[in-house]
């Protein structure tokens, strides 16, 4: 999807129009029009309501930020952010913003996923132009499209900034390609958490040889992912990693192989956030992986 403004067609009340989306290209300048990275997003308090922009701040490296992430950053009077938006680009936020902490972790969320919908609601209603601030990118296993959906059905209008996901960040941090020509003809994301706290994932699909897995949010039932990838028909020696805070100063990781990632990442004392790679690609690692881990140690 193109990054864009999107709204809400909303009928009168009673009426049975269905609601449809549609793109805009509005909140974007004339090409050849520079714009100012230190500017504020447009308000639209003289119309009585906001906008809310759902932006991706990548995997934690600031100088990974899109160049329209990094403006509308460093320009917001309101930030709604998470748990895994990268301390670097917390620190961009202007000091005068406000700022909302809505993250999640293990066992412990700020605030339920419902309320982050009506709190953005609530915020575009009272005038104000917000910058959602996700990790990643806010429609890969970032509940983006969740937020997106509650925004649209309450008439608030929205817009999508994309940033690098995670895998990708880890990938160009390790030297890990995440396909590969002799190696992975596949690459296939997963998470690790799903909404009814289960790990009940499609394991026949997940442990087809020739791909790359990547998964999301799965430290916590890695030995149960290890062992139905193996039970499912992937060899127990398939390369296989844990990488830590890829592209920050915190980076960190092991190699193993499937059948003994889980006592590695044990013995290294790898916490999440965490990401698990599973493929041959991994054996391409070119030492940087291992050199990381050996830095952080």
């Amino acid at each position: 999807m193109q990054a864009g403004t999107f709204r809400s067609d909303a009928s009168p009340a009673g009426a049975a129009k269905p609601r449809s989306l549609r793109a805009s290209r509005a909140a974007l300048p004339p090409r050849g029009t520079p714009e100012g990275i230190g500017e504020r997003p447009r308000s639209t308090r003289a119309q009585g309501h906001g906008k809310v922009h759902l932006v991706g701040a990548g995997p934690g490296d600031p100088d990974l930020l899109t160049v329209k992430a990094l403006r509308l950053i460093t320009g917001a009077e309101v930030v709604v952010y998470d748990h895994l938006v990268g301390e670097a680009v917390v620190a961009l936020i202007p000091p005068a913003a406000r700022r909302l902490y809505a993250g999640k972790e293990a066992g412990n969320h700020a605030l339920a996923q419902h309320e982050i919908n009506r709190l953005l609601v609530e915020l575009a209603r009272e005038g104000h132009d917000v910058v959602r601030l996700k990790g990643g990118d806010p429609f890969i296993f970032g509940r983006g499209g969740e937020e997106m959906q509650a925004l649209l059905e309450a008439g608030v209008e929205c817009e999508i900034v994309p940033g690098i996901t995670a895998a990708a960040g880890a990938a160009s941090a390790t030297g890990i390609p995440l396909t590969h020509r002799e190696h992975a003809q596949t690459l296939v994301f997963a998470t690790g958490h799903l909404k009814d706290d289960t790990v009940d994932l499609d394991w026949a699909a997940l442990a087809r040889p020739r791909q790359t897995v990547v998964v999301y949010m799965g430290l916590g039932a890695l030995e149960i992912i290890c062992t139905q990838m193996i039970s499912h028909g992937l060899a127990a020696d398939t390369p296989a990693a844990v990488i830590h805070a890829a592209t920050t100063p915190r980076q960190c990781g092991v190699h193993a192989t499937l059948a003994t990632l889980p006592g590695a990442v044990r013995a290294a004392g790898i916490r999440a956030p965490a990401l698990i790679m599973i493929g041959e690609v991994v054996a391409l690692d070119p030492g940087a992986l291992l050199a990381a881990a050996a830095t952080a140690g």
